[in-house]
C-alpha cells in the first residue's frame, strides 16, 4: 500500500523575486480571535479518578485550551540554482504549529519540525498575547522539541501528562490545536491503534506511536492529544493524507507518545540534545501475529538486518537470510532472536531501542540471544547514534 505521510505543520515562504517554496491557502483571521470547535464523535463523561468528577469535551476544553499555544517559526533555507552562480541564496517563510504548556517556568513542548531552521520563534496565548520564545532543545529523532518563554505576565495554565502505556484502542482521545490557523480548534475520536511506527524527520522511527481518528490537519504539528481525563498522552506530529490533495485529515493521524516526551524533555533541558546509543540492526516483535512461523519462542525481537560496521556487526549479530511472506508483510527469517538486554526480557523490538537509546556512546550492553536454538550471550559496545539515517541502515 502507497503510504503518504505529512508532518502537520503549516509552512509557507516566499523570497523577494516572488518565487514560493511553499504554496498554502492564506487565511484572513482579521485580527480577531478564532475558536472552532468541531465534535467529531461523542466523547462519554468518564470519571477522573484525581478530582472525583467527570468530564466532558467542553469539560476538557476549558481546561486544557489555555495551555494550547500557537506557534510560529521564522525559517531561512538556503538553496541554490543553475542561476546563482554558484552563491546561495536565502528563501524566508514562515512555519506554524501548536505547542503546550508544560510547567509554570515556562515549559513549552512541541514538534521538532515545527521550529526546524528557525531563527525567531513566537507563541501566541489564548489571550492574543504574544511573546518570544527560546528553542531550548530539539530531537529530530522523536521529532520533540522543547520551548522556553519568560514567565512574567503571564498567566500560564501547564497541561496535566498523563501514561501513554495504559492507552488501549477504542479510549476516547481530544485534540486541540490550531489547524490551517484556525487558533484552538478542538475535535474528538478514539485510540485508533498503539504501537505504530512513523520515520522521524531525520530517517529514523518512532516506534510506540498513537493512532487516533481525531482530526488533525497542518498546524496541528506540536499540539496535545487528550485522553477522556483530560490528560496528554501524546504529542500530535503525523497524518495519512490517502493521496488526498492538500494533505487534509482522513482520518489517520499519529501521535509521539507522553511517556517519550518525559524520557527526553530532561536531556533536552539540560543540553539542548539527546544522546543516544546505537546498536545497529532492525528487528520485528515476535507475538502471537507470528505464531504460524513456528519459532522457537512467543516473545522476543527477531533480527532482520544489521548495519555493516556497526556495534551490531563488530559483535557477530547476525540477520536472517531466508525470506517469508506472512499477512503480506515480508519477514527475514533465521537469524538471532533477542530474548534479553541486561538480564531484561524483551518482549517487543520496542524494548530493544529503549534499551539502546537509553545508554551513551561507550557504554556496553550484554544481549541474550538465540541462535539455532542455542542460547548465548554477546556483549556489545555501543557507539553514538548518526544524525540522520545513512542510504540503506535500518
Amino acid at each position: 500500500m502507497n503510504r503518504n505521510i505529512l508532518p502537520v505543520g503549516l509552512a509557507s515562504a516566499v523570497v523577494g523575486c516572488g518565487a514560493a517554496v511553499g504554496v498554502v491557502e492564506a487565511f484572513d483571521l482579521g485580527g480577531g480571535h478564532t475558536t472552532t470547535v468541531v465534535q467529531q464523535a461523542p466523547l462519554a463523561a468518564v470519571a477522573d479518578a484525581k478530582a472525583g468528577t467527570a468530564l466532558t469535551a467542553r469539560d476538557i476544553y476549558k481546561q486544557d485550551a489555555p495551555g494550547v499555544v500557537f506557534v510560529r517559526s521564522q525559517v531561512v533555507q538556503k538553496t541554490q540554482t543553475p542561476f546563482d552562480f554558484g552563491l546561495p541564496q536565502e528563501r524566508r517563510g514562515e512555519a506554524t504549529g501548536s505547542g503546550f504548556v508544560t510547567a509554570a517556568d515556562g515549559t513549552i513542548l512541541t514538534n521538532a519540525h515545527v521550529v526546524n531552521g528557525a531563527t525567531k520563534v513566537t507563541v501566541q496565548f489564548q489571550n492574543n498575547k504574544t511573546v518570544t520564545a527560546k528553542v531550548v532543545g530539539k530531537d529530530e529523532s522523536t521529532d520533540l522539541a522543547v520551548l522556553k518563554v519568560d514567565p512574567g505576565g503571564l498567566a500560564l495554565r501547564p497541561l496535566r501528562l498523563g501514561d501513554s502505556t495504559t492507552v488501549q484502542v477504542g479510549d476516547p482521545t481530544i485534540a486541540i490545536g490550531n489547524p490551517f490557523g484556525l487558533e484552538r480548534t478542538l475535535t474528538t475520536g478514539v485510540v485508533s491503534a498503539t504501537r505504530r511506527t512513523i520515520q522521524a524527520p531525520d530517517g529514523f522511527t518512532i516506534d510506540g506511536v498513537i493512532q487516533t481518528d481525531a482530526a488533525i490537519n497542518p498546524g496541528n504539528s506540536g499540539g496535545p492529544l487528550i485522553d477522556a481525563a483530560g490528560r496528554v498522552i501524546g504529542v500530535n506530529s503525523q497524518i495519512e493524507t490517502g493521496g488526498t490533495q492538500g494533505g487534509g485529515n482522513v482520518g489517520i493521524g499519529f501521535a509521539v507518545p507522553i511517556d517519550t516526551a518525559k524520557r527526553i524533555v530532561p536531556q533536552l533541558k539540560k543540553s539542548g540534545r539527546v544522546e543516544r546509543g546505537y546498536l545497529g540492526i532492525s528487528s520485528i516483535t515476535i507475538d502471537s501475529s507470528l505464531s504460524d512461523l513456528n519459532l522457537p519462542v512467543a516473545h522476543g525481537a527477531l533480527v532482520q538486518s544489521v548495519q555493516p560496521g556497526s556495534p551490531a556487526a563488530g559483535a557477530g549479530i547476525r540477520a536472517g537470510d531466508i525470506q517469508a511472506q506472512l499477512n503480506g508483510q515480508q519477514i527475514q527469517l533465521g537469524g538471532d532472536i533477542i530474548t534479553a538486554i541486561d538480564g531484561k526480557k524483551v518482549v517487543s523490538k520496542d524494548d530493544v531501542s529503549n534499551a539502546v537509546t537509553a545508554k551513551k556512546q561507550g557504554d556496553k550492553v550484554t544481549l541474550t540471544i538465540l541462535r539455532a536454538g542455542k542460547r548465548k550471550s554477546v556483549q556489545v559496545t555501543l557507539a553514538n547514534r548518526p544524525t540522520q539515517i545513512l542510504p540503506g541502515q535500518p
